[in-house]
């Protein structure tokens, strides 16, 4: 179970690595349904960047991979073909959302979105999931 705090804490992880990368981003850390449990808009984030983190963060749990992943399996003749248009368009295929797991099982999952490079997303991801998985 995440608690609030620490999502918090993870947060802030994920906005310190964009400040070192030079880039402005949201951050979304979901439940192991995919529910909101905390968000970050740093100043200046692209304005489609909430719906990015939030929805990369809902793919990640609900699937329990991480987007870059599930981008492999979503193309035309793939499993997940047209996984991006389930429930709504709010799934998404672009790097940038990592479950958290304990042990085998899915906990949650982060979302970031706002970098131009997707891979900037990922890192700032990676430093939010390690506080996590502390």
């Amino acid at each position: 179970m995440i608690r609030l705090n620490r999502a918090v804490e993870a947060m802030k992880a994920a906005e310190d690595k964009a400040k070192e990368l030079g880039i402005t981003i949201s951050i979304a850390v979901v439940d192991d349904y995919g529910v909101l449990l905390a968000f970050s808009r740093m100043d200046g984030a692209l304005h489609v960047s909430p719906r990015f983190s939030q929805a990369k963060a809902r793919t990640s749990a609900a699937l329990g991979l991480p987007t870059s992943d599930v981008a492999h399996y979503a193309g035309e003749d793939k499993p997940y073909y047209g996984v991006n248009m389930a429930f709504g368009g709010e799934f998404m295929v672009i790097a940038g959302g990592l479950p958290i797991k304990e042990g085998e099982k899915v906990a949650g999952a982060v979302g970031v979105g706002g970098s131009l490079d997707v891979n900037q997303d990922v890192e700032c991801a990676k430093a939010a999931v390690a506080v996590l998985q502390k």
